[in-house]
């Protein structure tokens, strides 16, 4: 949420939203959560207050005169929330006896990049793109935290974007992995 996220350190205004900026957001999330769990003793109702909002937490807390997750009645998101988080994680943890087959083709592979620093206006995060040899979509693929396509900068910040290492795009994903494209074909036909 704006609130939190600007409490955590986040920027987040009509041209940068950091709480889409992956290190950015995943750094103040893990604060949100250390400091919740300090607050609560439990890390169920970390979950439910990085969910719900904290402040919601503690107002359901005195209102059921509980201080136990497994006891609260919380509306159905945040009720079933931490169940999934500990789905995901037994599904991660072993995903074949669960039924789940992972190729490492399967896997989300981050390209490798490089940071540019700016600390002033960009005009047109179009032409910016291009003076690196990229289009407008892979540079905001790679940088979802830019919510515009310029940047006023007025308090002259510094900003970190990312740029692919040359060619990192240009590969596609059969190429990564060593799969034919009639072997992508017949997997997506199954």
């Amino acid at each position: 949420m704006k609130g939190a996220g600007n409490d955590y350190g986040l920027e987040i205004n009509s041209q940068v939203d950091e709480r889409y900026h992956l290190e950015k957001a995943t750094r103040a999330a893990s604060r949100f959560l250390k400091s919740s769990y300090e607050k609560f003793g439990s890390w169920t109702l970390a979950a439910a207050a990085y969910n719900a909002g904290r402040s919601h937490v503690i107002r359901q807390l005195d209102r059921q005169q509980t201080n136990n997750y497994y006891d609260l009645l919380l509306n159905e998101e945040t009720g079933r929330y931490v169940y999934r988080i500990i789905a995901i994680k037994e599904i991660l943890e072993d995903p074949e006896s669960y039924g789940f087959h992972v190729k490492e083709r399967d896997l989300y592979h981050m390209e490798p990049t490089y940071t540019v620093e700016i600390d002033s206006a960009v005009s047109n995060f179009a032409t910016f793109a291009a003076e690196f040899g990229l289009s407008y979509k892979e540079l905001k693929d790679l940088n979802p935290w830019l919510r515009d396509d310029h940047l006023t900068n007025s308090r002259g910040k510094t900003y970190e974007i990312k740029i692919p290492e040359k060619g990192a795009f240009l590969r596609s994903d059969f190429q990564k992995t060593g799969t034919s494209a009639s072997e992508l074909d017949e997997e997506t036909q199954q």
